[in-house]
């Protein structure tokens, strides 16, 4: 019996978003083939071709899901995918599982024929917050300045809503693209999150932090999908420099998903330890203050198909990620 997405999220519970059926739309509807596979009912993973300018690879999000205990099926598993990305043509298969990043995992996926990608794929770290605490211990696990801002923005009276229409995207991204001015990112195009916007529907909504007098401070796109919640895209304007909005965004959605049942909170890349030059590292204080687990998902790793055609992207790639500074 096939797997289908319903069934892996209850089987595999660490699955999130990146293995829904709505990711999948979203892909679609930013012009990637998008394809299904399960192992009959011991794994799961559906996967993105994706053309770029450095040849076309096969991406596996947040996935496969299957039980990595068992390295027979795991095995299985990357057979199953090799045939997939031969019959499309790719020149390799990315994933990056939901999978602890320890010495065992590593050396598991090395025997399974993989190898280190030179770039990341999807928050590789991150902050998780366990959202069936009370209220109370999850505002006490707090960093206390992260607290002062929090009780601060509550007596500014910073309101915080959430919309989930198509101009409320398209306001995000122009706020968005003036906040990567600033602060040196790529941000995705509006094509892409109106994808977002259209698969998921009510499960991705734009929060919004205004203060007293309506004018907006910042913005956060939050995406639904089993017992996860995840903070995936953020905007600020120049007022949130001097006002708490982000905190305040942050305590209203904390309440707000843990109240609809879900158990945890995904806050969505940090910098990894050790790293202040990453480019994330400024984000990283203000994510970690809110207390949770720190978790380091085993990184992004590569089976090749055509090391012929790999190599332009391992250079390509290479140069990107040290120019970025990730």
């Amino acid at each position: 019996m096939s797997l289908n997405w319903q069934q892996a999220r209850v089987k595999f519970p660490e699955a999130n978003f990146l293995q829904s059926h709505e990711w999948g739309k979203a892909n679609q509807r930013m012009g990637h083939k998008v394809i299904k596979r399960s192992l009959s009912s011991a794994g799961y993973a559906q996967v993105i071709i994706k053309d770029a300018k450095r040849g076309r690879y096969m991406e596996v999000p947040g996935g496969p899901l299957i039980d990595w205990s068992n390295e027979d099926n795991a095995r299985k598993m990357f057979e199953m995918l090799t045939r997939t990305a031969k019959s499309h043509r790719c020149a390799f298969i990315r994933v990056r599982p939901q999978l602890p990043d320890t010495p065992e995992n590593r050396d598991l996926f090395k025997r399974l024929g993989l190898r280190l990608a030179p770039m990341h794929l999807h928050a590789e770290h991150t902050v998780m917050i366990d959202l069936t605490k009370d209220t109370e211990q999850l505002l006490a696990d707090m960093r206390r300045q992260t607290r002062y801002e929090v009780r601060r923005a509550e007596k500014l009276g910073i309101q915080v809503t959430h919309e989930h229409n198509e101009n409320i995207f398209r306001e995000f991204r122009g706020v968005q693209a003036e906040t990567a001015a600033r602060q040196h990112f790529v941000p995705p195009d509006l094509r892409t999150l109106l994808a977002e916007h259209e698969a998921f529907g009510r499960n991705a909504q734009i929060y919004i932090a205004k203060t007293a007098d309506q004018k907006p401070i910042a913005y956060g796109l939050i995406i639904e999908s089993g017992d996860e919640a995840d903070y995936f895209e953020a905007a600020s304007t120049d007022l949130n420099r001097k006002l708490p909005g982000s905190y305040a965004i942050q305590w209203q959605v904390i309440r707000e998903m843990k109240a609809k049942g879900h158990k945890r909170y995904n806050l969505w890349g940090i910098a990894p330890p050790n790293q202040p030059n990453h480019r994330y590292a400024g984000v990283t204080t203000f994510k970690t203050g809110f207390g949770g687990e720190q978790i380091a998902y085993l990184p992004a790793h590569d089976l090749v198909i055509s090391h012929l055609r790999y190599l332009p992207n391992l250079i390509i790639e290479k140069l990107r990620k040290k120019h970025r500074h990730l």
